[in-house]
């Protein structure tokens, strides 16, 4: 068995439930379509509160898709988690009847895990008493539960993880997931991320901290990475799954390639809790150590899907970041503008997005770029998308507490 470094990782399938789609085709075309998923809120009444609207995944029926019993003993971001891991690795054409499944891992991230259990728990134990508290109720809120409920349904016994390192949890999960492949240690992972962070508690936490829009009167002008008028990112819920696999693996069993992860670079700023570094340091080495570990320069690189979350200080300081390693030639967008920011499952999606780029030759845009900011002056893909034959994109993620995670993905 090879266990080096060498190993080449493929992208064999990809599943998502988000606020702009279910599936993958039909979240593309709602991209490339410049179609933004914010409106108000309607998971709970938001009246008391100053941000009053958030990205919702839309007609998710978890009775329906789960049974009324099952439904009820999984959080709404681990159901999430199974409905875009079932269609990842349906595309895949992984025959778990024919595969060593002890060779299949699962590594699964999420920011927030099951905050809408423990947000009911403790109304629970508040207002009835402890004895009142399901059983179910810790397996639940872990943020790991989501790995387990994939792994659990599909018999996955390989390495098994939850990354939660904030808004880079899933791009890390997918960094880590291909690193299990090129040591040797799994043939295909199972990666991704889920959040469905939108309850009460969560909206008001970010809201405390001045992080949200409160464009409540224009919910789908709201997110404006990039802009001059941004004024903090929409909150928004769903899941992505990439089933990664060694590419001899691969083509041994005649999958379908979609793309070659060939980078990937992690980094800290350990510099604030929730500001990146004022210079962008830890961002600059996150996207030099993935060129490195690729053999790329900077060149190479046709797209760049940003982290772009609309905030103030995140944009201008990405974009300084980026300039500093690619000069101002490359064309960037944030898929946010549409998405909002989903948080710990954002990454996955923006890694399946950067596949979909790679497949088509569609720059999805960044919309509601009305406005230029002077210090935010690079190639936004502004408010529509455009042809460009891309071979290599990169996928930028940095989470609270200085966190930096960034993916190159390779034409196959």
């Amino acid at each position: 068995m090879k266990r080096e470094l060498d190993r080449r990782v493929v992208i064999t399938g990809t599943g998502t439930i988000n606020p702009v789609g279910t599936g993958t085709e039909a979240t593309w075309q709602a991209l490339v379509s410049g179609q933004s998923g914010i409106g108000p809120i309607t998971l709970f009444d938001p009246s008391a509160h100053p941000v009053r609207i958030a990205g919702e995944v839309k007609g998710f029926d978890a009775n329906a898709v789960f049974g009324k019993r099952r439904a009820r003993h999984l959080d709404r971001f681990t159901q999430l988690a199974l409905v875009a891991a079932r269609e990842a690795i349906e595309a895949s054409k992984l025959n778990l009847e024919s595969i060593d499944r002890t060779r299949v891992g699962v590594n699964f991230a999420s920011g927030v895990g099951g905050i809408g259990t423990t947000e009911q728990g403790t109304r629970v134990m508040l207002d009835r008493g402890p004895e009142w508290l399901s059983p179910y109720m810790c397996p639940m809120m872990l943020p790991n539960m989501a790995a387990g409920e994939v792994a659990m349904e599909f018999g996955l016994q390989g390495p098994s993880s939850c990354t939660v390192t904030a808004c880079a949890a899933s791009a890390m999960a997918i960094g880590d997931g291909y690193d299990q492949i090129r040591l040797g240690r799994a043939d295909a992972m199972v990666c991704g991320g889920s959040e469905a962070g939108l309850t009460p508690l969560g909206l008001a936490g970010f809201s405390a901290m001045k992080a949200l829009s409160v464009r409540n009167d224009a919910p789908t002008a709201a997110s404006r990475p990039f802009d001059s008028g941004r004024d903090g990112f929409v909150a928004a819920e769903g899941a992505a799954t990439i089933v990664l696999e060694d590419r001899d693996f691969a083509l041994r069993r005649g999958a379908p390639i979609l793309a070659e992860l060939v980078g990937y670079g992690t980094t800290c700023d350990a510099h604030h809790v929730t500001a990146p570094h004022p210079e962008g340091d830890g961002a600059i080495r996150a996207m030099r150590m993935a060129l490195s570990e690729a053999d790329l320069q900077p060149s190479d690189i046709g797209y760049i899907n940003a982290h772009g979350t609309s905030t103030p200080p995140n944009d201008r300081i990405e974009t300084l970041a980026v300039k500093k390693v690619f000069g101002t030639g490359v064309p960037v967008s944030s898929t946010k503008s549409m998405t909002g920011h989903m948080l710990g499952a954002a990454g996955a999606l923006e890694a399946m997005i950067c596949v979909k780029t790679l497949q088509t030759g569609i720059l999805p845009p960044t919309i509601n770029y009305d406005d230029p900011d002077a210090d935010c002056d690079l190639d936004y893909v502004p408010n529509a998308a455009r042809s460009s034959s891309v071979g290599v994109a990169m996928s930028n993620s940095f989470g609270f507490g200085g966190h930096n995670a960034c993916l190159i993905f390779k034409r196959p």
